[in-house]
This record gives structure tokens, sequence and C-alpha cells, in this order.
């Protein structure tokens, strides 16, 4: 598969990741039931592993490694914290305040990871000022 294939499939997976997310959290801290539904569940995971899988091609194709790459290290671990925040967001009994707060770091998170991924600089937005 050549590589501007696997950017687009990337980036068509961040972008259901992200709208897929934004929709479970907002929907989930209004108290709808359709987001303990089995398709709310699965269907995530399944854009997430197109997404992972696309990432982990491209950085293959690139011959890029986390240890020779900053920006790449930065995007990974941020990955780790979106993921902790998205499951505090999305957990019942988690309080509602509580929820709310992880949800909003999370799509934080994912805007910085974003960041890094376009400008290759570890510190993403932060850079900026």
């Amino acid at each position: 598969m050549d590589y501007p294939l696997l950017k687009s499939i990337h980036q068509a997976a961040v972008a259901l990741s992200f709208a897929g997310f934004f929709a479970r959290g907002a929907a989930a801290l209004a108290g709808a039931a359709w987001v303990r539904s089995r398709p709310a569940r699965t269907l995530p995971h399944i854009v997430d592993s197109v997404l992972l899988l696309s990432a982990l091609a491209m950085a293959f194709a690139l011959r890029l490694s986390p240890l020779e790459a900053p920006w790449l290290l930065a995007k990974i671990l941020g990955l780790l914290a979106y993921i902790g925040l998205g499951v505090v967001a999305l957990r019942p009994s988690t309080p509602l305040p509580l929820r709310a707060l992880a949800w909003l770091a999370a799509l934080a998170t994912f805007v910085w990871i974003v960041t890094v991924a376009i400008t290759k600089r570890p510190a993403g937005f932060f850079a900026f000022t």
C-alpha cells in the first residue's frame, strides 16, 4: 500500500475517532442510553484499530522510530494520556464533574496530538506560545 493512501486512511480514521469520541462523551455526560449500546461500544474499537494500524504502517514505511523521532514519541505518550482520560470520561461510575473534566482534557489532548503530527514538533500547539 502506498504512503499517500495510508495517510488518507489514517486521517479519515482520526476524523472518525474524534467525532465518535466527541459524540459519545457529550451523550454520556447528558445521560443518553445509546452510549451503552453494543454498537456504540464496539465501533470505536474498529475505528481506533484502523487508526493504529495505519499509523504503524506509515511509521514502518517511513522507517520512523519513536526513539529517533521525538515528535512521534510525543504522539505515543499523548495517545496513552488520551486513552486514560477517555476511560475516565466514559466510565458511568465516575462522578459527573470529573467525567466532564476528563472529557474536556481528552479533547484538548487529541487536538495537541494532531498539532504534534502537523508540526512534527513534540510541543505541538505549545510551541506557538
